[in-house]
C-alpha cells in the first residue's frame, strides 16, 4: 500500500504544551486507532520553528547554516503521522479525523 503524509499545520505561535487534557485524550485515541487498524507507520511532533536550523547551498557550492525555519510562513508543521493506506480517499479520511482531534489544518500528501 502507497504511503501518506498527514500534517498538522499550526499558526505562528502555538505552543503545544497548551494544548487541553481533551485534545491530549483525542490525539491518543486516534493514535490508538491507526494502529489498531494497521496504517500507522510514523508519527512525531514537531518543537516551533524557532528551534529549526535551515541548511542552504551557496551558488559556489559551500553550505550555509543559518538559525529558523528554512521557509517565513503564515503556518508552521506542528506533527505529522506517515500512514499506509490503500489510496487517497482513504489517506483522507484519515486526515479528517487528524484535523478533528488536532483541531487545526491538515495536509495529505503521497509519497512517490
Amino acid at each position: 500500500m502507497p504511503n501518506y503524509l498527514v500534517m498538522i499545520h499550526r499558526p505562528p505561535g502555538y505552543e503545544g504544551n497548551t494544548e487541553s487534557a481533551a485534545m491530549r485524550a483525542e490525539i491518543t485515541a486516534l493514535n490508538q486507532e491507526m494502529v489498531a487498524r494497521g496504517v500507522r507507520v510514523f508519527v512525531g511532533g514537531l518543537q516551533p520553528p524557532e528551534t529549526a536550523r535551515a541548511v542552504r547551498r551557496r551558488a559556489d557550492g559551500a553550505l550555509t547554516v543559518s538559525d529558523g525555519p528554512y521557509l517565513e510562513s503564515k503556518e508552521f508543521a506542528g506533527g505529522f503521522w506517515v500512514l499506509s493506506a490503500a489510496d487517497m480517499d482513504e489517506a483522507l479520511e484519515w486526515g479528517r479525523k487528524a484535523a478533528i482531534a488536532c483541531k487545526a489544518g491538515v495536509e495529505v500528501r503521497p509519497f512517490f
